[in-house]
């Protein structure tokens, strides 16, 4: 007689949890969706409703970055590679690249907390899908150039936000030309 009682509570708990369920689920059948169908019924662009601190994907400025490292050291999962070579006849100081590796990109922020010249920075674009993954890494320095030599008492002129970004982003995201070649010769990319 005990068994047949545990094997009617344990119905009984069944159809208790199955209706507070069931009670939940309705009580959201009739209100109104809090979600927003996007990019489909957004009334303007999603980067323009996003809150002023929101931390999309990393841009750096070539012309306040002074390849100090200070944020390539910084980065606790080494996403950013800096090099910086003297120029044997100038003594001047070269910027050759600056990489951020999206893909391993946290989105954590130390590394903007700790440039000093405000050269590298959160945008706010986050749409980041690529069939390559090696196309998630971004060489901000398009040319070999000296780096910036900020001036005492003058704050930097800053690029409006996401500038930077979206010009690398649209030859990073575009359709790879001839990626069945890459592929079809062991996956190796430049």
């Amino acid at each position: 007689m005990g068994q047949l009682a545990e094997y009617f509570n344990a119905i009984g708990r069944t159809i208790l949890t199955c209706s507070d369920g069931l009670a939940v689920t309705f009580s959201h059948l009739f209100r109104k969706p809090i979600t927003i169908q996007y990019p489909d019924r957004t009334a303007k662009p999603l980067t323009e409703m996003l809150p002023e601190r929101s931390r999309g994907i990393l841009e750096m400025d070539q012309e306040l970055c002074t390849g100090c490292s200070l944020c390539s050291k910084q980065c606790p999962i080494n996403c950013i590679t800096i090099d910086v070579q003297k120029n044997a006849e100038t003594k001047e100081r070269i910027l050759n690249k600056f990489v951020i590796d999206i893909g391993k990109c946290m989105f954590c922020g130390l590394c903007v907390e700790a440039c000093k010249f405000s050269a590298i920075r959160h945008s706010k674009e986050f749409e980041g899908t690529v069939s390559d993954v090696n196309r998630l890494k971004i060489n901000f320095v398009e040319q070999p150039a000296p780096v910036a030599k900020p001036k005492k008492g003058e704050d930097p002129v800053l690029k409006p936000v996401g500038s930077i970004i979206r010009k690398y982003l649209a030859d990073q995201w575009a359709p790879a030309a001839n990626k069945s070649s890459d592929t079809n010769s062991g996956g190796k990319s430049e």
